[in-house]
């Protein structure tokens, strides 16, 4: 096995410290394992695959270890007193297929795990298909396609199932389908007033989920009476949860559970484990739990990849033939043969991918270089993208650092120039948001960092901002941490205008959950970066009319194919892709690979 070399922080080793301390017997690997457990939650997993470690050679602040082998070092860690097995309440536990968790992370995934088997289990018997049949028809109108309206098998899922997963590509309909769910649930309970919660991980994706909700409710074909009970009020899961001042805690818990009969989850994949353990659990066991989401984007920032986890890390769905039955009565469709049915358990019917996209247009490339990336296809990714008749997407060969300025000038101030002549602080809000640089790393040259420089170089070489103040007129903020007093979270992005009824004095204007504007005093608000450019991770939950997708000229552990996707996908008319080829084509053949032990919990053998 090859010599592994690790960055420990801080925190690493001070945990590892305080586990030999707290041992009552302390071999060698103690330390060094409870170090790389640590470690490897800091980068995104939720355990530490022991069996990927054994045996090797290790280098940690600059000296050489050896593990033992795997059976050697279990037993040494189940004598030292601090690594306990599931149900045990010790500092670390080890489970039957050797994952190592910090106590508090094997507690979350298990509680999601358990929750969300125990939902889908629930069996709802009291539906009047013939109601259903007739609103199936009503309020998913035949279209040309003759071939099955997944939309449909969605909403039948999530009304057969407490808990349901709706994934899909953008534009394949997901906010739409769960707003004529609400259709179908409120019209199956006439008379009981049902206690429905929106709500999404971040400000601005739970703005737009409001807006969606807003226009579609109009053009439901429902009675006026449903159409005013499906809510239009989105909040953030910490705000539905609600936050403690001072405190990580929430008021709603498993002792205090919402009172919620539907709670539905936009933007799904942005959600770490932590908060989504947090959130199961405070909802009652009769509630129904609809998760929306891209089942193929990135990660959460934090630990886990739950979305991917629970659809079975891109597992074909093969749904029982008490499902399959179900559907055909109510919709005339074959969602499978007796012989496709499967024996996954009660979740493999809670699970409707979305496949037909109704956002791009047949002569739009941007559908096709992301399904071309999601099959792990760089050079077709990179032929589509080079095509010069396919329109909405162009392809770069990325510059040399010191010729990046030149090269990028005429982009940003085309991309920029429009919002920072905008009257308002609404149309200056709107006109940002119809251009974005996304970058793929955080530092260097090709970074958010350098590229926010250069970008506002760039601009005051034309006289569009004067960035000499640091609250200059025009220059775009995102919050970087979550401030419940101001009411602002992370990756809400406001813009610095002057404020007329107050002097012309600068501040800082939010979009309004609620709709319309809101301003901040600069000085009250939280830690913040400038954001011209932005992080691939940071911009889910977003749409952009144009996308310039910006990758390093060398290869890096963080280009995968979950990247290239997401950044692609913000897209919603014209994606421009600025690269090396290899690089492209090395980080589409890549997945991001996070350690859980939760696809395993839900599907058994996930291979």
């Amino acid at each position: 096995m090859a010599k592994i070399s690790y960055e420990l922080t801080a925190l690493d080793r001070h945990f590892a410290a305080f586990i030999r301390r707290e041992a009552a017997h302390a071999p060698a690997c103690l330390e060094l394992v409870a170090a790389l457990v640590s470690h490897a939650v800091g980068n995104g997993n939720i355990c530490l695959n022991l069996s990927e470690c054994a045996a090797a050679e290790l280098t940690l602040d600059d000296h050489d270890y050896q593990l033992p082998e795997l059976k050697e070092m279990l037993e040494q860690l189940a004598a030292s007193g601090v690594v306990g097995f599931p149900g045990e309440f010790k500092p670390l536990v080890l489970d039957a297929d050797g994952r190592l968790y910090l106590y508090r992370y094997w507690k979350y995934e298990s509680d999601l795990a358990r929750i969300i088997q125990d939902k889908s289990a629930i069996p709802v018997c009291d539906l009047d298909e013939n109601l259903l049949a007739r609103a199936v028809r009503r309020l998913f109108p035949v279209t040309a396609d003759d071939g099955i309206d997944w939309q449909q098998v969605a909403a039948l899922a999530a009304l057969k199932k407490k808990f349901c997963v709706i994934s899909g590509g953008p534009g394949t309909g997901k906010t739409s389908t769960v707003v004529k769910i609400l259709a179908l649930l409120l019209e199956q309970a006439p008379g009981s007033r049902l206690r429905i919660a929106l709500a999404a991980p971040t400000g601005k994706a739970a703005a737009r989920l409001k807006e969606s909700i807003r226009r579609m409710k109009d053009a439901l074909e429902c009675s006026a009476g449903i159409k005013a009970q499906i809510p239009e009020d989105v909040t953030t899961i910490h705000r539905l949860l609600g936050v403690r001042s001072g405190s990580v805690r929430f008021r709603h818990t498993a002792d205090n559970q919402l009172p919620h009969d539907v709670v539905i989850i936009d933007e799904a994949s942005m959600v770490a484990l932590p908060l989504m353990a947090k959130l199961v659990v405070a909802i009652r066991n009769d509630a129904r739990l609809i998760l929306l989401g891209d089942r193929d984007q990135l990660a959460s920032v934090e630990a886990g990849a739950v979305l991917g986890d629970i659809c079975g890390t891109g597992r074909s769905t093969r749904y029982s033939q008490g499902f399959a039955d179900f559907v055909s009565r109510v919709t005339g469709y074959t969602v499978a043969d007796r012989a496709d049915c499967g024996d996954s358990g009660h979740l493999s019917d809670a699970l409707v991918v979305l496949q037909r996209t109704y956002r791009f247009g047949a002569d739009s490339s941007i559908g096709a270089i992301s399904r071309a990336v999601n099959a792990g296809e760089g050079r077709q990714a990179c032929a589509i993208l080079k095509d010069e008749s396919c329109s909405g997407s162009r392809w770069q060969v990325i510059p040399r650092p010191d010729r990046l300025k030149n090269a990028l000038a005429e982009i940003i101030v085309t991309g920029y120039g429009r919002y920072l002549s905008a009257g308002s602080p609404v149309e200056a809000l709107r006109l940002f948001d119809s251009f974005r640089i996304l970058c793929a790393l955080r530092q260097g040259p090709y970074g958010v960092s350098g590229m926010n420089a250069l970008v506002e170089d760039v601009l005051a070489a034309k006289g569009l901002i004067d960035h000499h103040t640091r609250w200059y007129p025009g220059r775009p903020v995102m919050i970087t941490v979550n401030d419940y007093t101001m009411k602002l979270f992370n990756g809400d992005i406001g813009i610095v205008m002057p404020d007329p009824e107050h002097d012309d004095t600068p501040r800082v204007w939010f979009p309004a959950v609620e709709g319309g504007v809101r301003s901040v005093s600069p000085v009250r608000v939280p830690a913040h970066e400038t954001v011209y450019a932005m992080t691939v991770h940071k911009s889910q939950g977003s749409e952009f009319e144009r996308v310039l997708l910006l990758l390093p000229d060398h290869d890096s552990d963080a280009l995968a194919r979950e990247l290239i996707y997401t950044g692609i996908t913000r897209a919603k008319q014209d994606v421009e892709v600025w690269a090396d080829e290899e690089v492209f084509v090395a980080a589409v053949s890549r997945r991001v690979d996070r350690k859980s032990g939760l696809a395993a919990a839900l599907w058994g053998d996930v291979t």
